[in-house]
C-alpha cells in the first residue's frame, strides 16, 4: 500500500534512457508513480559537467524537467574502486570511451590485474535528485552506497554495468548472480530510493 495523498504528482520523467535503470527505479517506486523515460520527450541528453555524482544528478534532473514539463528524477551512479583512487567514479559508464559494459569491465579487470583480493575493495554509489520543476530551488537529494569488492573475472547473468564483477559480501556472490528482486533490496540504488520513498511519504518497498 502507498500513501498517495503525500504525492503532488502521479508521474515523473527519469533523466535517463538506460532501460536497466528505468526498470529498477519503477520497481522500487511501485505503482503509485508512473516513471517515463526521457526519450519520450527528447533524444538530447544533458552534458554531465559536474565533478560529483550529486552535481551530475542535479544537472540531469533539471534538463529532464525542462524538456518534459514534468517532475524529474535523475540517478547518477557509478563504481568507486579503492585501489584506483575512486575511479572509474563519475566516469563509470564511459570508462572505456563509451564502448559499452563489456569494454568497461575488461578495462577494470586489466587495471586491477596485479591487485590482491585484500586491496580490491569497492563501492557502488548512487545519488538521486528529484526536482518538482526545472527551477526547483529545493530538490530532494538522496545518496546510497553499497560496499563490496571487485572479482578477478565476471560471474552471473543478471543486472547490467559492473554487476558481474562486483562481489556482494552479504550474499557471497556477484551482483549479477542476484535475482532482480534481491538486487532491488540490497543495492546502492535501493538504499538511495528507500530515503526518497521516505521523503515522499511512501510506505517502505
Amino acid at each position: 500500500m502507498t500513501n498517495k495523498t503525500a504525492l503532488p504528482f502521479g508521474e515523473l520523467v527519469l533523466a535517463s534512457n538506460n532501460k536497466g535503470k528505468l526498470a529498477e527505479l519503477q520497481a522500487m517506486l511501485g505503482d503509485s508513480i508512473k516513471v517515463r523515460p526521457q526519450s519520450d520527450f527528447t533524444d538530447i541528453e544533458a552534458e554531465e559537467t559536474g565533478l560529483t555524482f550529486v552535481e551530475n544528478a542535479l544537472i540531469k534532473a533539471r534538463h529532464a524537467a525542462s524538456v518534459s514539463g514534468l517532475p524529474a528524477l535523475a540517478d547518477d551512479s557509478g563504481l568507486a574502486v579503492d585501489a584506483l583512487g575512486g575511479a572509474p567514479g563519475i566516469y563509470s559508464a564511459r570508462y572505456a570511451g563509451g564502448a559499452g559494459d563489456a569494454a568497461n569491465n575488461a578495462k577494470l579487470l586489466d587495471a586491477l590485474k596485479d591487485v590482491p583480493d585484500a586491496e580490491r575493495g569497492a563501492q557502488f554509489i548512487c545519488a538521486l535528485a528529484l526536482l518538482r520543476h526545472a527551477e526547483d530551488p529545493i530538490p530532494l537529494i538522496c545518496e546510497g552506497a553499497w560496499e563490496g569488492r571487485i572479482l578477478h573475472a565476471a560471474s552471473g547473468e543478471h543486472g547490467f554495468g559492473y554487476d558481474p564483477l562486483f562481489w556482494v559480501p552479504e550474499r557471497d556472490c556477484s551482483s549479477a548472480e542476484l535475482s532482480p528482486q534481491e538486487k532491488n533490496q540490497l543495492s546502492h540504488r535501493a538504499r538511495a530510493m528507500a530515503q526518497l520513498r521516505a521523503k515522499l511519504g511512501l510506505q517502505p518497498a
